[in-house]
Parts: C-alpha cells; structure tokens; sequence
C-alpha cells in the first residue's frame, strides 16, 4: 500500500521536470512567445467588441464618438490652449454644424467636403458634423498650395471646402481658379469679408443641437468610404487614399493595444489631416474614452512643459520628433512630468537607444502601419529596432508575405516553389487584398490604383497590395522596416538603403542630423550616396572620425561620398525628412550653398570640395 503514494509522487516529480524542461525550451528557442499569445488575446477581444457593437448598431467611427459622448457626457474629451470641450460638448457642437450645414449649404449625403484646417478643436467637431451630414471628408495638408489646392479638390470631387480662420487666405487661389461646379466655400469663423464665402459659425449657436433625424447608421456600408486621406505622389503631387469605415473603425483600437485606458491623457502635436493623430491618436481617445490634449503645433522646447500643466500620461510620435526631444537641452521638467508611454512609428533606433537613455520611464511602443490598407504591425516587447513581430499567431491575424524584389527596378519576384524570402533577407511587404483588408485606390487616379496592386502571386485569382516599403524578417521573427523603395537608390551594382546608412551616420557623437540620398554623376550608372549633415553645437566635423565609423560598419559602395552640411534639415509637417530638393540640386559648389565636402580614399577623410574638384569629377579625372 505504501508504494503507491510513492509512486505517485516520483510521477508528479517527473511531470513537474518534464514541465520544467519543456518552459526552458519555450525561454531558450521561443522567448517572446507569450508575448505574442497575449497580444494575439487582445487583438481577438478587440475584434469581438467590435462585432458585438455592430450588432447594436454602433457601427462607424462616428457611431462609437456618440456612443462615448452619452456614456460619459461631461468628461474632458479634447482641452486645447486652456479650452476644454467635454465629449457631450463636442457631439452638441459637431450636431450644429450638420444642422447649420444641412440648412444654408448644398451639401447631401454621399457627397465629399475637404477640410482645410490646422489644430484645433472645430476640425473634429466640422469632421464630425460633416459624417452626421452623411459626407465623405477630404483631410487637406494645411501647408498645400496654389497648384497642389486645387489638383487636391478635383481629385477628390469635393463639392465643397472648409478652411480654418487662420488660413483663410489660403481661398485666394481657389476663387481666382474657374469653378465649374460652383464648389461652396466656408470658413470656421463668425463672419468673412470675403466674396463667395460663409460664415460657418456666423450662426452656429442658434442651431439645434439635437442630431440629424436622418443619421442613420444603420444604413452605412462598412466597406464604403469614411475619408480621403493625401499621401504624397512620386509626381509631386498628393493621392487621396481612400478610407474605408472600417478601417477606420479598426483604427480607433490603436492606443489600446499599445497599453493604453481610459484614464490616459494623451498628448497630440501631430496634425490632425495625418492618419497617425486623426484615426489612431482621436480616434484612439474615442474607443478609450479617454482625454486628448491637443497642441496646434509641436514645439520642442514647450513639449515638457505641456506635458506637466496638463498632466499628460501618453504622447504620439512620428518620425524624427523623438530625436527633437534628444537634441533638446535637459530641463527639469523633462523629469518631473507623468508620461509613461510614447507611440508611434518611424522611430531610428539610435534615437530610439538615446531616448530610452535619457528618458527611462517612458515606454516606447513604436508600430507600422499604412494610410491605404489595414496591414499594420506593433513592437509590444520593447526590443529597440524591430517595427513588430511576425509570429504565427500574428500572422493568423494580420497576414502578409515578402517577396523577392528585382534589383534594377524593384519589380517584385514571382516564384513557384519555395518561400518568398528566406530568414534574415530583405523583401518588399505585400498584403492580401480582401474583405477584412480592403484597398479602395486612390481617387480620380485608377492608374496609380492598379500600380499598387499585384495579381495572381501565389495562385491564379488572388489579389496583394504592394506597399513599395523594403523589410525584413529575423530568426526570433521580429521584422525591421529597412527603406521605403523610393528613397533606395543603386551604386556600383548594389542597393543602398537609405536608413541603414543614416543609422551608422547618426551615431556619430558631433552629428545631431543626417538625411541620405542619392545623386547622379556624369558618366555613372545609379546615383553616388550623399549625405546632408546638422552638427552638434559647439562641435567641428572629424573627416577621419567618420571615414572610420564607414569602414567598421557599413560596405564601401553604401559610403556617402559627398557631405552637405547645414544649419537644420528640412522636413515635412509630420516630421519626415524632404530629400527632392537636395537631390535636385545636388553636389555642385556653385548651385549648393552649404559647405560641401568629398570623400578622399587616398586620406581617408572628407576634404572641402572646391569648384575645381568638382569639376574634376563631373569630367572623369577624379575617378569615384
């Protein structure tokens, strides 16, 4: 009798060992694995209340804000320069713009109204009043001009446009231009001067501020188009996006995934025509029911400051807005404040090192994602580089593939057997084309539309969109964002991507900032690597320094072989670098300005590049 419980207990020992055993494994070949099981958790809990809010009727973007608005009414939903409008607030003011628009303007369902505004409250009550009006909305870059105004609102067929009070002089352009479909026009202010213009808020508070009887959402087709969102043209001109609801109602999760709640504050200086701060960052805020602090611009030196008045919790990055943050002087209130998670995308991970120096209690969820379709990817382990994991379960989830890529023209690679590409190769990211990840193309522009699309890749009848953006996958399946194929330029045979070049440039201590692009030279095949170049204050440039950083990092072809180096560099409103125009006008000392300098092989060091030398080049004497 005695030797059964003994038994027994030597099986236990066993199983516990075995179990033991087996979760060393797990840790030692699959670390991150619960990691991805519980992100795989909330992304299946977030698509189920989703679904099950659907079948209430809560069904588009705006649905959910109502929804918010009733269960939380007198909660602080955006606060602006001192204002702060409640959620009931909002949803009162956004039903009086219908109201008011559905009485003086001609405006109907189904029709497109561009939105012309910078920061500020009204562009989400105007945005929000327009969808309750039944309109599709244009969200226009606040920086587009002349030209660039007017192809936007013929290539979205807006039937009318609103602009901001600020920006009011901006309707010069389209007044002057011929209007064949008598395009209405509105300012967000209380009277204009201007001919041909309303006044949209001239009588705003006289209108009921009960909701259009004929909103019903009920009636929306989840796969028909929310918004028109610009993203730039490889012409130079804009392409409006289109935007599904759903889409847009999948958005709005962003910020709960990332670890967000409802008790967050979230700080937005992006702007609000940007996918990032309108779908993810309000957006975000709405499904939490959480408080937007809203800054009309991002300023660096006020940032600290911002976030202690207000009490901010969580901030949205893009781009290099980080790195702003760590060329900034210490101050203390970058220590005293209560954020506790940045989110974003585009973060390089030597900035990402040196913010995560500098300021430690910050979490950094940095992400991927695309204005067009819903392939999107999220960094929740916290591992510096990687935009995200490719994991099975997230795969189960978001699927997607990478596929081999021309290397003359970046054409993608069909193959028959075998994978796309293998572990730890780079590879154009493509994505399924379906129902739960619709591509609407791009308005007034079918041509570019099917660029984008990729037929019959694996099998005959199926459909991918081509992201045209470079990745690759590790052997802990974590991926990295490596270029985007526009920005990858070919020397000496070989692709050159521009963010790995930046990357090894970046950690060079007297640089504060590198943009990298390519240049044409007389007599070469592809374009010579360059480099624009802000140094550090009170810091000199070390030709040798950097000719030793190349060596040790990075293969000879990738080296840049000409430095322009500036006071600050130029970038776009959502903070990405603009390299048209350095790579318009070049290396030539007579054409650039800046202090241009040359790689010399022979001295390892970047010498000043004269008239002369240039010349030199430019005629095949000095031999690159």
């Amino acid at each position: 009798m005695g030797q059964k419980p003994t038994m027994l207990l030597a099986a236990l020992g066993s199983a516990a060992a075995g179990l033991v055993a087996l979760l060393f494994l797990q840790r030692l070949l699959r670390p991150f694995f619960w990691d991805d099981v519980r992100y795989y958790r909330r992304l299946r809990t977030a698509g189920r209340a989703i679904r099950s809010r659907m079948k209430t009727g809560v069904i588009t973007f705006v649905d959910r804000f109502v929804e918010q608005a009733r269960r939380s009414p007198d909660k602080p939903f955006i606060i602006h320069e001192g204002q702060v409008l409640t959620y009931r607030g909002a949803d009162e003011r956004s039903n009086r713009v219908a109201q008011t628009l559905r009485s003086r303007s001609g405006l109907s369902r189904g029709d497109t109204a561009a939105l012309l505004m910078s920061n500020e409250p009204d562009v989400v009550c105007v945005w929000f009043g327009l969808c309750k009006l039944g309109c599709q909305v244009a969200f226009f870059n606040s920086n587009t001009r002349a030209r660039a105004l007017l192809h936007c609102l013929r290539s979205c067929g807006a039937r009318a446009l609103v602009v901001g009070a600020d920006l009011v002089h901006l309707l010069e352009e389209v007044l002057l231009s011929p209007q064949e479909d008598r395009m209405e026009l509105w300012v967000v202010d209380t009277s204009t001067s201007l001919k041909g213009v309303n006044a949209l808020l001239e009588k705003l508070d006289s209108v009921s501020v009960e909701p259009l009887p004929m909103h019903e959402s009920s009636s929306v087709n989840i796969l028909s188009n929310f918004l028109f969102i610009f993203t730039s043209g490889t012409t130079g001109l804009p392409k409006a996006a289109r935007i599904s609801h759903l889409k847009g109602v999948m958005s709005m999760c962003f910020l709960r995934m990332c670890g967000a709640t409802e008790n967050d504050r979230v700080y937005i200086t992006l702007p609000l025509y940007h996918m990032s701060a309108s779908l993810l960052g309000i957006g975000g805020c709405i499904e939490l029911g959480a408080t937007c602090i809203l800054k009309k611009k991002f300023s660096a030196s006020q940032f600290w400051k911002d976030c202690e008045k207000y009490n901010v919790t969580v901030f949205q990055y893009i781009g290099e807005l980080c790195r702003y943050l760590v060329s900034q002087p210490e101050v203390p209130k970058e220590s005293s404040h209560s954020v506790r998670l940045a989110v974003g995308s585009g973060l390089r991970p030597d900035v990402w090192r040196d913010f995560k120096k500098r300021f430690k209690k910050i979490q950094i969820c940095e992400s991927y994602g695309l204005t067009e379709v819903n392939i999107g990817f999220l960094n929740y382990t916290g591992k510096i580089g990687p935009i995200g994991r490719a994991s099975y379960f997230n795969k189960l989830s978001v699927p997607f593939e990478l596929l081999k890529y021309n290397p003359l023209t970046y054409e993608p690679i069909r193959t028959d057997s075998g994978p796309p590409v293998f572990e730890g190769e780079t590879g154009i990211l493509i994505a399924p084309v379906s129902a739960a990840n619709p591509f609407l193309g791009y308005a007034g522009n079918t041509s570019m539309s099917e660029k984008k699309l990729l037929r019959d890749v694996f099998q005959e009848g199926d459909l991918y969109f081509n992201t045209g953006d470079l990745m690759l996958q590790d052997h802990q399946d974590f991926l990295y964002f490596r270029d985007r194929i526009g920005d990858t330029f070919r020397w000496k045979g070989e692709n050159v991507a521009t963010t790995e070049v930046s990357e090894v440039l970046g950690s060079v201590d007297f640089l504060q900032d590198v943009n990298v692009y390519g240049v044409t030279i007389p007599g070469y095949e592809g374009r010579a690597g360059m480099a624009a170049i802000v140094l550090r204050s009170d810091q000199m440039l070390d030709g040798k320094k950097l000719y030793s950083q190349l060596e040790q990092h990075l293969p000879a072809y990738s080296w840049p072989w000409f430095l322009r180096v500036q006071t600050s560099l130029r970038m776009t409103e959502t903070f990405r670098q603009q390299k048209m125009k350095l790579v318009e006008e070049g290396f030539c000392p007579t054409v650039v300005r800046d202090p241009l300098y040359f790689l010399d092989a022979t001295e390892k060091d970047y010498v000043p590049l004269t008239k002369t030398m240039y010349d030199r080049i430019v005629s095949g004497k000095i031999r690159l």
